[in-house]
Order: C-alpha cells, then structure tokens, then sequence
C-alpha cells in the first residue's frame, strides 16, 4: 500500500488496490454522516469505519477495500484510553486552554481599541489578536465543530460558534471541512479546501493556467487574504449560490439562519463599528487588515503543510467514482504531519500538526493527538501503509514551496516521491 504515494506532476495519482484476499466493502462517505447524523450523546469510543449514507452531498463516492487495518487500529487506541482512564473528550486540559486563548483575545481586543494612541502600541497588539482568532480557530472552534470538544452536544454548539465570533461562519464550515474535505481529502471537485478557482493549482487534476508559473512565489502574499475573504466575500457567496466549490449544500435556515446573520452582526460590529467610535476610519481599516492578515496566514499554512505538500497523494476516482482504497487508507496517503515533537507549535495549532491522527480520529479532543500518534504510527508500519510525517515546521514550509512550483510547471513530470523522513 505504501507504494502508491506514486507519480505526482500532471497525472493524478492513484490509490493503491485494495487487498484481493478480502472482502470489497463500500464506504459511504464515512465521516460525513456520521458527523450529519450525530447522535444527541456522542459515543464514548473512537471510530473511523462507520459509514451510513446521507443526501448531505450528491455524487457521493465510494471508498473500497478491506477495513481489517481500521478495525485494529480503532481497537488499539480505544485500548489506550482504557488503559490510562482518560476520556476522549470534555479535559480539563482543554477547558484551561480555551480560557487563556479567549482572555488572550478579550485583552488584546480591549487594549487596541480602547488604550493603543499610537501605532507602535497598535501593530503588536493587532498582530497578538491575530494569533488570537487563528487559535480560536484551530483550538476551539475545531475541536467542537466535529464534537471533539464534549460529550454534551450544547457544549460543543457553543464552542462551534466562536469561528462566528471571529468572522466565519459555523454553519458552512461544518459542511464544507467536516462534511466534505473530512470525507473527500484532496480529491478535486469534491474537496472544497483545495478548490482555489484560478488562483491556484494544488491537485494535478486541476486545469493549469500560466500564471501557476509562479504561484510558488505570489501565494503566500494571498494567504495572508484568507481571512479577509472569508469576512467579506466567501461566506456571503457560499450562501447565495448555496455551493461549496462544486458541491451544492442547503442554506441555512431557523436558528441556523439566526446563528449566521446574528454572528456577522457581532463580528463586524466589533471588527469595524465599536471601533469607528474611538478612531478614524483609516486607523480602523489599517489595524483590522493587520490582525486578519496574521489570522488568515496562520489558518492557510497549517492547511497546507498538512495536504498541499510533496508527501500527500491527490488520487482520483474511477468512472463509476469508486475509490481503490478504504477510508482510512485514503486519509494516510493523502495526509502528512509535521513538527511532531514540537511542544509550543502543538499547542499553538491545536495539535493540527498531527492531522493524520486527527482525520482518522477527528472526535478525538487534540490534546490526546501526541499519545494516539505513537499508536497510529506503529499499527501502520505493522500493516504496511503509509504514515508520512515531515519533522518540522521548515520541512513544511519547504515541500509545499516544491509542490506548488511542481504544480505550476506546463511539462513536469516527476519522478514517484519518497515518503517524509519520521521521528
């Protein structure tokens, strides 16, 4: 199976076959209903082999292949919560780190709109309440928009709609990462978070344009717009076409509605309105393009050094849009990890930089992300599948800058890639 993280360039990947010696099974876009369908009380035990349908998303596909390794390796790491007697979620651990994050921004929000006169008092504090919003972003909102968060599916609600509060919107990031990239991951046409439109080129099955040329170069400048459009376009576009990428959703309605005009109002009333009272205009615009810009970077490039990167394979589906892989499978080869044993970006990301972990366990709660990884890793290597991690952040950063210079090339291409070195 580890062989088929193949040939990259302008030829999409494919998955490795499934085993012949089993069963063929169909994996009905696993996590996707099971996260549209969550029960009131979520289980207590991980899972990444459910896969009940639903009419969440049309054309769905389907995942193939023998399920024995998922089986396993969901034994194995419900074993090691049993053995240590934590739970996966509702940690104290957890609770302590949303109250700092949300003081961290209460503080630097308040001390930039009411006491910063000056713009070397208002850059640093715009830049903190950047970081800020990202760590809300990665650390709560993550968490309790796939029920990561709690057990109690108010609590995880709540928590969900700080990324209003923040300028996203729950509601559509529910269906377009829980629901479609979770399922999807780096399949274009299907995975929504790897669909920039023209701007840029991040699966080989993605039409070229030329200025892909040198998108290795002007992308990380748009990356610091990510938040910006997030606030003043993408939301507002998603809801009006009711599309995600290619793929239709159904527009917000009731509380859901509620939720989403209620949470805009607040945002820019604090983004824009509480503001404009005590400063002028261009003072306002310049702080809040400073504290979107750090938020938007930081949100683009943990994405990225987890997909978009030399390691991760972009596989296709067949005619009849059958995957040669089961789900799990699908998520080890298309997902890399990076600076795995680093303490402070850990715990500054919300534990994103073990996304393999997380998008085979994503109602796991982060925290635990470091001690189910040496589980993962060593059930993969026992069964022969691929588990790709890069060691640092700079590794990242590196093998992303050379996918995206690869995918930017009219006649590249390369030769099959080898894995990331581990720790």
């Amino acid at each position: 199976m580890a062989a088929a993280i193949a040939s990259g360039g302008d030829r999409p990947r494919r998955a490795s076959p499934p085993n012949k010696f089993l069963p063929r099974i169909d994996y009905h876009a696993c996590i996707l209903a099971w996260i549209h369908d969550m029960p009131q009380s979520p289980p207590q035990t991980a899972d990444v082999t459910r896969s009940p349908s639903t009419g969440a998303v049309a054309d769905r596909l389907k995942f193939n292949g023998d399920n024995t390794f998922q089986r396993e390796l969901r034994r194995r790491v419900e074993a090691h919560f049993k053995r240590n007697g934590h739970g996966q979620r509702d940690s104290g651990q957890m609770y302590l780190k949303t109250a700092i994050i949300l003081a961290v921004f209460a503080i630097a929000y308040v001390l930039l709109v009411f006491v910063a006169t000056t713009w070397w008092q208002g850059l640093p504090l715009s830049i903190v309440l950047g970081v800020a919003m990202a760590q809300i972003g990665f650390n709560i909102q993550h968490d309790a928009g796939h029920q990561a968060y709690s057990e109690r599916r108010r609590v995880n609600r709540w928590m969900a709609m700080t990324l209003d509060l923040v300028g996203g919107s729950s509601y559509i990031w529910q269906r377009k990462h829980a629901h479609l990239h979770h399922t999807y991951v780096n399949i274009d046409g299907h995975d929504g978070d790897i669909h920039l439109g023209a701007l840029a080129r991040f699966s080989p099955a993605q039409k070229r344009h030329w200025h892909h040329r040198w998108q290795h170069l002007y992308l990380w400048v748009l990356y610091g717009f990510t938040a910006v459009s997030w606030h003043l376009h993408d939301d507002f576009r998603d809801i009006a076409t009711a599309t995600i990428g290619k793929q239709r959703f159904p527009r917000p309605r009731g509380k859901d509605l509620a939720v989403f005009v209620l949470g805009k109002l607040v945002f820019f009333g604090l983004a824009f309105g509480l503001p404009l009272a005590f400063h002028p205009l261009g003072t306002v615009v310049l702080f809040y393009a400073v504290t979107a810009m750090v938020a938007g970077l930081l949100l683009a490039l943990v994405f990225q050094l987890a997909h978009a990167v030399e390691e991760a394979a972009f596989p296709s589906p067949d005619e009849s849009g059958r995957m040669d892989t089961p789900w799990a499978i699908h998520q080890l080869q298309t997902t890399v990890n990076f600076a795995r044993d680093n303490r402070v970006i850990t715990w500054l990301v919300g534990g994103l930089n073990f996304q393999v972990e997380h998008h085979l366990f994503p109602r796991i709660c982060h925290v635990h992300y470091p001690a189910i990884a040496r589980v993962v890793e060593a059930t993969c290597r026992e069964y022969g599948v691929p588990y790709h991690a890069n060691r640092s952040f700079s590794a990242g950063i590196a093998s992303h800058y050379r996918w995206l210079r690869r995918m930017g090339r009219p006649d590249a291409v390369p030769a099959p890639l080898k894995p990331a070195p581990q720790t």
